[in-house]
């Protein structure tokens, strides 16, 4: 065994026994979420006129054991003209033993401000089936009945909420992915002495659109996230389009990683990203980064009709 792979079952480890605490990321970490808000925030339910979905992939920290897999799915549109908005999201994420599969509803309300403007109230509610398979560790204390059972499927129901205002080229949205998660039971089954399992993530995003040309628009970007007990962190983008078709963008994630971006729009109807992060902190010793692809297909409506291009 060469002390790289070695060192990377080190780190793989590590990773488990937090995710004894906290599954490590618990809420979803991507780096093209300002072209997918309904991973974040509830209230981007309905904000476009069309029903819009989204498959995404990442695979973070390459090359380290244990280290996050995701699978994310989501669908949303419009119900009684553009007043509300619902949604589904769906998503599977796995780091060292433990996993957990994601169902959640989106509901949000729309209130026009102005012939320009709208600001959106969102719930979700849904709930997580969270397992954790304890026979794949190696521990020096075989008689401790904490790791004589596996967890199995255990379902936490979980309820957040967002605040999303937008308009054609700008939007502002705070969320709490889980402000609740019923997971007592969790709790209780893993043998932990704190009173949740699951944390409240908080969300600040923002972006806006500025025209350069006549074939060049730019789009800077940010995503801040705050953690009770954990350094904020926060994503600094800009994307530039050009000629209304393909995205390039490039980004920053404080104490992390820097991020290259690229969004094709292959139809009206059909658009495909890519991202790469390059790790900057001590784990780019062993890892060759991080790659996210994602497939968006919107249905219910004339696209070739429409002279401005998706920009969130």
């Amino acid at each position: 065994m060469t002390m790289r792979h070695s060192t990377s079952i080190v780190i793989g480890m590590a990773l488990v026994l937090s995710g004894l605490r906290a599954s490590a990321q618990q809420e979803v970490m991507i780096s093209q979420y300002m072209f997918n808000g309904l991973f974040l925030n509830p209230a981007y339910a309905g904000s476009h006129d069309y029903v819009s979905t989204s498959l995404l992939h990442r695979s973070q920290w390459v090359q380290v054991d244990g280290a996050p897999r995701t699978s994310l799915f989501s669908i949303d549109g419009p119900l009684m003209g553009d007043r509300m908005g619902v949604g589904f999201t769906a998503s599977y994420d796995r780091i060292g033993i433990s996993s957990d599969v994601d169902l959640a509803g989106h509901y949000a309300y729309h209130l026009k401000l102005n012939e320009r403007s709208k600001l959106s109230l969102g719930l979700r509610a849904g709930v997580s089936f969270h397992s954790a398979r304890f026979d794949d560790l190696v521990y020096w204390d075989t008689n401790d009945p904490l790791y004589q059972e596996n967890v199995r499927n255990m379902a936490v129901g979980k309820f957040g909420f967002g605040l999303y205002w937008y308009s054609a080229t700008s939007f502002v949205g705070l969320s709490v992915p889980t402000i609740h998660a019923a997971d007592g039971g969790l709790v209780k089954e893993l043998g932990s002495t704190v009173g949740n399992y699951y944390d409240q993530h908080w969300y600040l995003h923002a972006g806006k659109v500025f025209p350069l040309g006549e074939y060049l628009d730019i789009k800077p970007t940010t995503l801040i996230k705050y953690l009770p007990d954990a350094p904020m962190q926060a994503d600094i983008n800009c994307n530039l389009l050009y000629r209304e078709r393909i995205w390039f963008g490039l980004g920053y994630r404080t104490g992390e990683s820097v991020v290259g971006m690229l969004e094709y729009q292959i139809t009206p109807q059909i658009r495909a990203g890519y991202a790469y992060d390059m790790n900057t902190s001590k784990l780019r010793t062993y890892t060759s980064g991080s790659h996210e692809v994602m497939l968006g297909i919107d249905f219910g409506r004339d696209l070739i009709k429409i002279k401005t291009p998706r920009y969130f």
